[in-house]
């Protein structure tokens, strides 16, 4: 029986070299995304795996969270899986749904992953919340200072500058003079 790996990580800045040991000591092919998130489905590496999977093999990845961000996304991947008579197995987790008992590990942990998705996006959104609530800004810092942005309506609205222009005087990209012109004309 066949096991195929699967390796996935979120930016070219990780190292994937943890996940290719463990799963090159148990398949016989690995394949990988570098830069890829888990919660995106256009993954070549993961679609490269599924094409090349037969009846008999078996999916093996380093932890589920590698396979997907949600337990609708893997449960649905391991039902492809199972239909096309490919098991799965995650090493870090010690799941094969080649077992009754794997199964419901499976589905066990994935509920518990997602649950600890959606306890972490309840706080980060309660904690933003508090934080506008305290007059805090949210979100990264605006590329161009208020005053910088008046400067620029000035040149571009009452001056007829270009807005590429101005752009290149502020080191902005043109959308952003664009919708700092925007952002001051509605206001």
């Amino acid at each position: 029986m066949p096991k195929i790996g699967y390796a996935r990580v979120s930016t070219h800045d990780q190292n994937i070299g943890l996940q290719m040991i463990a799963l090159g000591a148990v398949c016989t092919r690995i394949f990988e995304d570098q830069g890829f998130s888990g919660s995106t489905s256009a993954r070549p590496g993961l679609n490269a795996a599924m094409r090349f999977l037969k009846a008999g093999d078996t999916l093996v990845v380093w932890r589920l969270d590698r396979l997907g961000r949600s337990i609708q996304d893997l449960i649905r991947l391991i039902e492809r899986l199972r239909r096309r008579k490919v098991e799965f197995q995650s090493i870090t987790e010690s799941i094969d749904t080649g077992s009754a008992g794997g199964r419901l590990v499976f589905h066990l942990l994935a509920a518990m992953a997602e649950f600890e998705r959606q306890l972490i996006r309840e706080r980060t959104i309660a904690g933003i919340a508090a934080a506008k609530a305290n007059g805090k800004r949210v979100g990264r810092r605006p590329a161009l200072s208020d005053e910088d942005r008046r400067a620029a309506y000035h040149a571009v609205i009452e001056v007829g500058e270009d807005v590429e222009e101005v752009a290149r005087r502020y080191r902005v990209h043109p959308r952003t003079i664009a919708r700092s012109l925007e952002r001051i004309r509605s206001s």
